[in-house]
């Protein structure tokens, strides 16, 4: 996984750019703040898409009706399990990495992304740590919605995140990294421990 890590930063790099640290999400299935929304209304809608769709089946109803409620029990069913299998897929394929320049995110299932954000340039930086010391690291205004409004039906305007190292490991640390390589970005005398080393 490290070296699997590596390669897609490196290849990111130019000629004399440093990779000062590499992360990634916590993996497998997880939880988050807007699924205390959206829980129940993934249960109460494939709930309610199930039960019609088996009503029609038993009562004899036409085809079209038949059909009909297919896509509900569809959405109803990624909403309640799928969601959070595309979820862990996309964070085991999302690559964090620091450098004297810039922060990197690569992600992507298929087609993949790349997000740079020049250090010189980045104004607003914020934490939230864990107990266990893993956290979130947001490169940009972090709205106080987006963490519970997050992919429910109830992000009616469309709240965004900012870029984000999302749910990694030794949060403060890395955040440390990160404002150490900024001032180093403006005052290039100073020279960046490089974590990766340890």
């Amino acid at each position: 996984m490290w070296n699997e890590q590596r390669q897609y930063l490196q290849a990111q790099l130019a000629p004399q750019e440093q990779l000062l640290w590499s992360g990634q999400p916590q993996s497998g299935i997880v939880f988050r703040r807007s699924d205390a929304l959206t829980i129940p209304f993934s249960l109460m809608w494939g709930g309610f898409a199930i039960f019609w769709e088996t009503t029609v089946f038993l009562s004899g109803a036409p085809f079209f009706f038949k059909l009909w409620g297919i896509p509900f029990v569809l959405v109803g069913l990624y909403m309640i399990v799928g969601r959070f299998i595309v979820d862990a897929k996309q964070r085991a394929k999302t690559y964090y990495g620091i450098t004297n320049e810039r922060i990197i995110i690569v992600s992507g299932l298929g087609k993949r992304k790349v997000k740079s954000l020049n250090l010189s340039t980045l104004t607003d930086l914020s934490m939230e740590e864990g107990a266990n010391g893993s956290g979130t690291i947001f490169f940009g205004p972090a709205n106080a919605a987006f963490g519970w409004l997050a992919g429910t039906p109830f992000n009616s305007r469309g709240v965004q995140p900012p870029p984000s190292f999302e749910m990694i490991r030794g949060a403060k640390a890395v955040y440390q990294t990160v404002r150490n390589a900024q001032r180093a970005s403006l005052t290039p005398m100073v020279r960046v421990p490089d974590l990766t080393a340890e």
